[in-house]
């Protein structure tokens, strides 16, 4: 588990941090939260849901079929999709709630990315946040924004009875595999919407959700064959090498994944 810890000048005006180079921090999340901004790539490569929090709907990315396994992280870490959450990006740093409901930069103590001498400073020879600090701030920022608005739209789709429970279940060479606590798009009633129901969802933004939502549904098959990959790695005995010991040869089937650098 991440160990985070607020950015102060008494604790990390002498220390730097590295940019990750590795997603094996992510290898454990079954499932990513999403927010709106980042949806229509996001249906393009990974299957997305909706899972319950506190009483509300988030949009998250399917990325494992049981606790504790991101099938899109390889075994030496490296991001087998072709879009990777916005939560994964800003790594080691997050956002975290202060007592007195104020957002502050934290830092993952844990991460082995915080170094006495190596990568960049969290603050410059003024004693003020660093630029790539700021950067990284900024970002998060414009996040927590997009969160709001996403639960927003979420909250419209409900009001209107427009997300249903989604049990997956797919076939892997292990045998089925079945996925609870998902929730979807309900197609047939959100076909069914007319005239004031249309409009109100039209009116609050929700249509692109939707549409993104329902679009994503076809890439469920990439977590069997995921499954499947991992599955082979594991039976051979030894880790996955950048040669491709991991095959995935299958994720270029269809044009859904791409391996460009981000």
């Amino acid at each position: 588990m991440p160990n985070y810890q607020a950015v102060t000048k008494s604790a990390h005006a002498h220390l730097r941090w590295k940019r990750y180079d590795s997603y094996a921090f992510a290898s454990m999340d079954a499932v990513a939260p999403l927010v709106m901004q980042e949806l229509p790539k996001a249906c393009m490569t990974l299957p997305i849901a909706f899972v319950a929090q506190d009483d509300k709907f988030i949009p998250v990315a399917v990325q494992g079929l049981h606790p504790g396994q991101n099938l899109f992280v390889a075994p030496d870490g490296r991001w087998l999709g072709g879009y990777i959450p916005a939560i994964y990006r800003s790594y080691p740093f997050a956002l975290a709630n202060a007592e007195n409901d104020q957002l502050v930069l934290c830092v993952d103590a844990d991460s082995g990315l915080l170094s006495d001498s190596e990568g960049e400073p969290f603050f410059d020879e003024q004693g003020q946040p660093s630029q790539p600090v700021k950067d990284v701030l900024n970002f998060l920022q414009q996040v927590q924004a997009n969160r709001t608005l996403t639960a927003r739209l979420c909250a419209a789709l409900a009001a209107e009875g427009l997300i249903q429970p989604w049990s997956i279940t797919l076939e892997t060479e292990e045998g089925e595999k079945t996925v609870q606590g998902l929730y979807r798009i309900d197609e047939a009633a959100f076909n069914a919407l007319q005239g004031e129901a249309l409009y109100r969802i039209h009116q609050a933004g929700a249509l692109p959700l939707v549409y993104c939502q329902l679009l994503s549904m076809q890439h469920l098959h990439m977590l069997g064959k995921l499954t499947a990959a991992h599955a082979r790695v594991k039976a051979q005995s030894q880790p996955a090498t950048r040669a491709g010991e991991l095959d995935l040869d299958f994720l270029n089937n269809h044009g859904t994944i791409s391996f460009r650098p981000h």
